[in-house]
């Protein structure tokens, strides 16, 4: 007994110190990466890695495309500072002549780790993408590290630690070690996991916890330049936990273990209004979205939108956006899946939830059809496929003549695609199944833990085939590679409703255009969009073969006088009613690079826009669509 024992003991000890070793040698392997935002407000970020090495040749890589971007737009040019040293060196090193974004140096002799310095420079308009006001700040932790390459981030752990500025809380999905007034360690993740965490953090900050029955954690973290910004009506954080209800009744399951909204409220900064993430979002609005109509459901549809891509987008993901690591080029044939059915499903939890009313959903779809039916020349050259296909140097397209060139239609688009595709389900399975089916089945299936699932389009069409026999294959290649002039508007004509236009705005659509967009819309009249911010007048875009761009118009153009009096969009819609009574040309005076000229626009149809109109004799899909589905005691107030 007495040498069974000891040799239990032995094995015991060794196991013991296999365990220790290896977490040692977990541990020198581990990237240590500290960012100090204590200069926030002047709108730079220190960063500094501790990279284990070995003395030699190395090549470290900045961070190039980023999941649910689309494109190469990691953000190398706001990069400075960079200073690396190793065993008490400095050394030289060499930006690769072909991949801007590779750094090659070489590490000396008796060298076991690599020290990087390294400052981002963040942009200091919104539109520019910028990242931090005076009193925000959003570290995307892809922007202020660099890593070895060649190695997938899934095989890389950074343990990160955050200096905030004194007095300013944060928000993140990233689960937090320590925290020591404002400096904060993160837990150990991997390079995936670390890119797909964003911190929102700021000097005015407020936390919503979400409370919905038998699911996880979910909260809406706010920071906004003003502490009024963060005013929510408690009618909309009630709404805001029918989403994740909502969504939890579509889906079936929750592909995550908490989630956070994250929303930045400043006017400050932008780049985009969301990007999704596994388990948060990155949202960023105006600061007056929630005190303002049109900007509340601004924010309802974006917090909708990027919840929705938790499951399409980060846990389905179509597999030519799956890539190695965070250097390959990404393809986006299927984008239409990826955006455009997460545009529809945002839209249809936004009016489940009650973010939209059924009268705003209505007004937002007709917005949307009347954009591609009427507003859309370039469709007769290129097909939707392409738009997804060249995604990446769409997204960063000019105004000027977007609608000849069409720009990433495939969100757009895809809404109306899929609603015809509900509406097929609906009429080949007799109204026994629907599209919420074939949500569930095929993006429904992880539960609590954050995982990536490709898939193919033999893939999805499957899906759809085991939901309701079709020819799917063929109704989507019909839809993605035409060039007929008008959008697929079946799917709301089964629906039981008509895209039609009448004189009364879109208000809906006039709202957005007004708060967020500051444009005025004559697209579907005179075929213009002009901007309106400052009362600017500078046309944005001209329908190609509408009447103001056969009269000559063009983007760039700026809009003076309306039959001779000073330009505004009350005197333009002013001038469309006054052209339909008196059957004459409406006069513009137009300022082009410095030279005056008058253009008369042969149009008396009167004013234009989009609604949809009841069809009495189908039945109200849409309605159906729409109706919530989670069960009364599933959501509860706070």
């Amino acid at each position: 007994m007495r040498n069974g024992s000891m040799t239990r003991t032995w094995v015991s000890w060794v196991a013991v110190a296999l365990v220790s070793i290896g977490a040692r040698s977990a541990a020198a392997q581990t990237i240590r990466l500290s960012v100090d935002l204590s200069e926030a407000p002047r709108r730079i970020f220190h960063a500094r890695l501790v990279i284990p090495a070995t003395p030699g040749p190395l090549t470290l890589v900045y961070p190039k495309w980023i999941p649910g971007e689309h494109s190469p737009t990691g953000p190398i040019v706001n990069l400075v500072g960079l200073k690396f040293t190793a065993a008490g060196k400095t050394l030289a090193w060499r930006r690769d002549d072909v991949d801007m974004y590779a750094f090659h140096l070489e590490a000396p002799a008796g060298a076991n780790a690599l020290e990087v310095e390294l400052d981002y420079l963040s942009p200091s308009q919104a539109d520019a993408g910028s990242t931090a006001s005076a009193q925000v700040a959003v570290l995307n932790w892809n922007q202020v590290l660099l890593s070895p390459k060649g190695r997938a981030p899934g095989e890389l752990t950074y343990a990160a630690t955050l200096r905030l500025p004194a007095g300013w809380k944060f928000g993140t999905a990233l689960p937090v070690a320590k925290q020591s007034g404002e400096t904060i360690a993160f837990a150990p993740v991997s390079l995936t996991t670390l890119v797909d965490s964003p911190v929102l953090s700021g000097a005015h900050f407020r936390t919503i916890p979400l409370s919905v029955s038998g699911l996880p954690s979910h909260q809406i973290d706010m920071a906004g330049d003003s502490e009024p910004a963060l005013e929510m009506p408690a009618q909309m954080v009630e709404n805001c936990g029918r989403l994740v209800a909502e969504a939890h009744a579509l889906f079936g399951a929750h592909p995550y273990r908490r989630y956070r909204f994250l929303v930045t409220l400043s006017d400050h900064v932008g780049g985009f209004l969301g990007l999704e993430h596994h388990e948060s979002s990155d949202n960023r609005l105006p600061e007056r979205s929630l005190r303002t109509d049109g900007l509340r459901q601004l924010t309802g549809y974006v917090l909708s939108h990027e919840f929705v891509h938790s499951w399409n987008g980060k846990y389905r993901r179509p597999a030519g956006l799956v890539t190695p690591d965070f250097q390959q080029p990404m393809k986006g044939e299927l984008l239409w899946v990826y955006e455009g059915l997460t545009e529809h499903l945002g839209n249809v939890l936004t009016a489940r939830s009650g973010l939209y009313t059924p009268e705003e959903f209505r007004e937002d779809l007709a917005s949307t059809a009347a954009t591609l039916d009427r507003a859309r020349p370039g469709r007769r050259w290129r097909p939707l496929e392409d738009t997804a296909i060249s995604a990446q140097v769409l997204y960063k397209g000019p105004q000027e003549w977007r609608s000849w060139r069409r720009s990433t239609d495939f969100y757009e688009e895809g809404v109306l695609i899929w609603l015809e595709a509900d509406g097929i389900i609906r009429r080949q399975t007799r109204n026994r199944r629907s599209l919420d089916d074939f949500i569930r089945l095929f993006f429904g299936g992880s539960e609590g833990v954050p995982e990536l699932k490709p898939y193919t389009f033999d893939d999805l069409v499957a899906a759809l085939h085991a939901v309701a026999p079709y020819d799917w294959k063929g109704f989507f290649a019909a839809r993605l590679s035409s060039t007929a002039p008008r959008a697929p508007l079946g799917g709301i004509e089964s629906s039981g409703w008509k895209l039609t236009y009448t004189d009364k705005p879109n208000e809906f659509a006039e709202a957005n255009d007004r708060e967020y967009l500051r444009v005025a819309d004559f697209r579907y009249s005179i075929g213009l969009r002009v901007r309106t911010r400052n009362q600017d007048g500078t046309i944005l875009d001209a329908i190609h073969g509408m009447p103001a761009e056969l009269a000559g118009l063009a983007p760039g153009m700026k809009l003076i006088a309306v039959n001779e009096r000073q330009w505004s969009a009350d005197e333009l819609r002013s001038a469309l009613r006054t052209a339909k009574k008196t059957r004459k040309p409406i006069e513009l005076l137009v300022e082009n690079a410095g030279f005056y000229r008058t253009y008369f626009v042969n149009y008396t149809e009167g004013e234009k826009y989009p609604h949809l109109e009841r069809d009495a004799s189908r039945p109200d899909l849409l309605g159906e669509i729409i109706k919530p589905r989670a069960s009364a005691n599933k959501h509860r107030k706070n």
